[in-house]
């Protein structure tokens, strides 16, 4: 599990926190199709964040040896 303003930290698609924790609460980010406004929001090996065009599946990123 990890949660949404850490995996977006983790994929490099915000450097900091407060970058994350705007992106979320501005309705950037859904998870499973859903916009997902809390940051603090837990994510498991299914779950499919999308931001803009580019959708990534947790567990596909997180598994990954490179990282």
């Amino acid at each position: 599990m990890i949660k949404l303003d850490q995996f977006l930290k983790f994929i490099g698609i915000t450097s900091t926190g407060g970058q994350a924790k705007l992106l979320i609460l501005d309705g950037e980010v859904k998870v499973n199709g859903t916009v997902e406004t809390r940051r603090g929001r837990k994510l498991g090996d299914d779950d499919i964040v999308t931001i803009g065009r580019e959708t990534f599946k947790v567990g596909e990123i997180i598994s990954r040896p490179d990282k």
